[in-house]
């Protein structure tokens, strides 16, 4: 099973809005075969793996990270291949949550003959899958915020310079980032200040949406956003009372606007995550800047950070910090990184995470969505 959660992870930002699958098929001990769920609507991981065995499937032990589809989707049941295979066993790790399958693909596996478990290396499996069980269960993408900032803590200098703070090695991991999710997301004041692409160079597996969060709608017709909205999908989120007056210049350029409704900041974020969800985005990058990501913060959206710490003192008690808002109260009540990761690149550090929130958020009744920083 830990084989195949390796193989799994090979799909990572080519099969979304599916979950990653690894299938490992073993006969008296022996691997006869494996298969992952390479690319969105291509073949699942069984498949690839009853292909790669061939006729040595026959009485196998079949190790499944997430239970077999038993529906008909973009490719066949794979239970139906199982069976048709002659698989003795099948080992799965975790039950799928898919609303067509949801222990249906394990009864009938069993309803054929076939001895079934589940639960083996749960954990780990809930873990890899993190973005997809959160968009079946909330219907909205993962969220995984980034920011580079100096060793005393300063996004930007107080006159809102940040380039570069890190550097190339730090900066080939954002492309790399980039390049897997479907959104990436920074308010006006990033658009205004450092008028960014935010594309991947070069290209991963995914072509992102660049979406910018605003109160009015406006944006610089000469920005690179604008200029390159042919090329790459632009999303602008506004107040719905702008709405009715941006959105024709927007789509004259190309670019589809979206109204949140006229209220908290936090339920503004919950209706533009629910649309991105029910568009099948499954992970969103957050790049800033420091009010935008303070809202998120307040509203606990934030499920996973990288961080790019470079080895600058920049000073300032007028420059920008990553993370405005309201905050929390203080250290034992702040949420926190699970097992951060540290990386040395070059002379940055690089800290990854999950987040994990406890306890409840302090107020963010007086967050003003319209995010006026640099980046």
């Amino acid at each position: 099973m830990e084989r195949a959660l390796q193989l799994a992870a090979r799909g990572q930002g080519s099969v979304e809005p599916n979950p990653m699958v690894g299938c490992v098929l073993v006969v008296g001990g022996k691997v006869v075969g494996e298969g992952w769920h390479r690319l969105f609507g291509g073949p699942h991981a069984e498949v690839e793996a009853l292909r790669a065995a061939g006729d040595a499937a026959a009485g196998a032990t079949a190790y499944v990270t997430l239970e077999p589809c038993c529906h008909q989707g973009k490719t066949p049941p794979c239970t139906r291949s199982l069976i048709a295979a002659g698989i003795r066993r099948v080992v799965v790790a975790q039950r799928d949550p898919f609303p067509h399958v949801q222990g249906k693909g394990l009864a009938e596996l069993r309803q054929h003959g076939i001895d079934v478990v589940s639960g083996l290396l749960e954990e780990e499996a809930a873990r890899i899958n993190a973005p997809y069980l959160k968009l079946q269960r909330v219907g909205q993408p993962w969220v995984l915020a980034k920011w580079a900032m100096t060793l005393d803590g300063k996004l930007a200098s107080r006159t809102g310079r940040s380039q570069w703070i890190s550097g190339e090695a730090s900066r080939k991991v954002v492309h790399e980032l980039r390049g897997r999710v479907d959104g990436i997301l920074v308010g006006r004041g990033t658009v205004l200040q450092d008028d960014p692409r935010l594309t991947a160079r070069p290209p991963g597996p995914r072509i992102a949406t660049r979406i910018v969060l605003t109160t009015t709608g406006d944006l610089p017709e000469t920005s690179q956003l604008v200029q390159t909205a042919g090329d790459v999908p632009v999303l602008v989120a506004m107040h719905e009372v702008h709405a009715p007056h941006a959105e024709k210049t927007l789509n004259r350029w190309g670019i589809e606007a979206i109204a949140l409704p006229n209220s908290s900041p936090r339920d503004q974020l919950t209706a533009l995550l629910n649309e991105l969800g029910r568009r099948g985005m499954t992970n969103i990058l957050v790049e800033g800047g420091s009010r935008v990501f303070g809202t998120f913060l307040d509203g606990q959206f934030i499920d996973e950070v990288h961080a790019f710490i470079g080895t600058q003192l920049l000073g300032g008690q007028d420059a920008y910090v990553p993370i405005a808002g309201t905050g929390y109260a203080g250290p034992d009540r702040c949420p926190r990184l699970e097992s951060p990761r540290i990386v040395q690149l070059d002379n940055d550090a690089y800290i990854t995470g999950r987040v994990s929130y406890t306890p409840a958020p302090s107020d963010d009744s007086s967050q003003n969505l319209d995010p006026a920083d640099p980046q």
